[in-house]
């Protein structure tokens, strides 16, 4: 047994008879998560806050270690928001919009990166819809939808119903070269993916913590380029957002000018415990080895399940254009019941697009990928 076997054992402890695939929906948490959460959580049984500074330095260890995962330039530019919605809600509510702006899109959108742009159409803001799975060239075809009113660009890293991924750095390129601000949403991505934030010429990224990362809900990442934050116009204030945070005496205030501008108000600590435990695992493994390990599982499904010419797959066969989310139908067979059988079986997965989503991350054995798939080709 090697390292990262071993490692895989201590840190997952999973059941026997669960077979956990669903890891693009909500992620199981590691132990060392879990151990975070109950020393933290006996802690302030014990003694409150009475080590809050202890705190605000793991607070401040949290924006360095997404810095690293994501490769932004500081520290500075990480703001620890409560969910991606809300990261993508800053965003689309601080755009200073004049009439005839309009922002390009995929058709495949999780709602959360369709919403909030649709909701801007008060100001007069249309938004665009791509088609990019019927297209040889699907990131040419949202650069051919831009036009002299665009004024973003704003997608997902990888879908989530079909797993399709994107080239972000031809997105970015163009984005950078027309004046066009670029804005990932990269939850189906980070932590299981490597991202560059400079690489792809990234203006917003965010992602929550309870997918890929592995971490609980309620806490995620806002990456906001430094060339662009003083043009996001502030909706939410409150004493955390402040140039001199912690001088509550003071009557006159100035805005951050670092991305903790986004946060208005205290921290979520329990959150930020969690979340650093389960980053330092991604960190001790290494993300091109959670990588390779997530394609491999990939591969491996994909070889099984095209062996039926009854099985459809709706996620590409393109490596180029493929994460760590597969979906599948089967022709002549009710896949609300497949669905139904799977979890059933203890098969932890999801319904989407029409067929059944599978989701392996890197620690997923190859026995229980196995099961799953034992269960579906019984059926059929």
């Amino acid at each position: 047994m090697n390292q990262l076997e071993q490692l895989i054992i201590e840190e997952f402890p999973q059941k026997e008879d669960v077979v956990y695939l669903n890891h693009a929906a909500v992620a199981p948490w590691p132990l060392r998560t879990a151990t975070a959460v109950r020393q933290f959580a006996e802690e302030n049984v014990i003694t409150g806050a009475m080590h809050y500074p202890a705190w605000v330095k793991k607070e401040n260890e949290l924006r360095r270690q997404l810095q690293s995962l994501v490769n932004a330039p500081s520290a500075n530019d990480i703001a620890l928001l409560k969910n991606t919605s809300e990261a993508l809600s800053v965003v689309a509510c601080g755009i200073n919009w004049k009439t005839g702006n309009n922002v390009v899109s995929t058709n495949q959108e999780f709602p959360s990166n369709r919403i909030v742009w649709q909701a801007q159409e008060r100001h007069g803001v249309e938004f665009q819809e791509v088609d990019i799975m019927n297209t040889a060239e699907p990131e040419q075809a949202l650069i051919d939808a831009c036009d002299k009113n665009t004024r973003v660009l704003a997608v997902s890293s990888v879908q989530f119903g079909t797993g399709f991924r994107l080239d972000l750095e031809i997105l970015g390129d163009y984005c950078r070269q027309n004046d066009v601000l670029f804005c990932v949403d990269a939850i189906q991505s980070i932590g299981a993916h490597a991202i560059d934030v400079q690489k792809i010429h990234a203006d917003f990224v965010m992602a929550d913590a309870h997918k890929w990362m592995l971490g609980p809900e309620g806490i995620a990442v806002f990456y906001c380029n430094s060339r662009v934050r003083d043009q996001l116009r502030l909706n939410q204030f409150g004493w955390h957002m402040v140039e001199d945070c912690g001088n509550y005496d003071r009557k006159d205030w100035d805005i951050a000018r670092s991305a903790r501008r986004f946060e208005c108000g205290s921290s979520n600590m329990l959150g930020i415990h969690a979340l650093s435990a389960s980053l330092s695992l991604i960190k001790e493994v290494g993300i091109d080895v959670i990588e390779g390990k997530i394609r491999e599982k990939m591969d491996y499904l994909i070889e099984i399940l095209t062996r039926d010419s009854r099985i459809r797959l709706l996620t590409p066969l393109n490596a180029q254009h493929r994460a760590g989310i597969l979906t599948f139908t089967i022709n002549g067979l009710d896949m609300a019941r497949l669905y139904q059988k799977l979890m059933e079986n203890n098969i932890i997965c999801a319904q989407r697009m029409g067929g059944i989503r599978f989701s392996p991350h890197f620690y997923t054995r190859q026995e229980k990928i196995d099961k799953a798939l034992e269960v579906i080709l019984l059926t059929i």
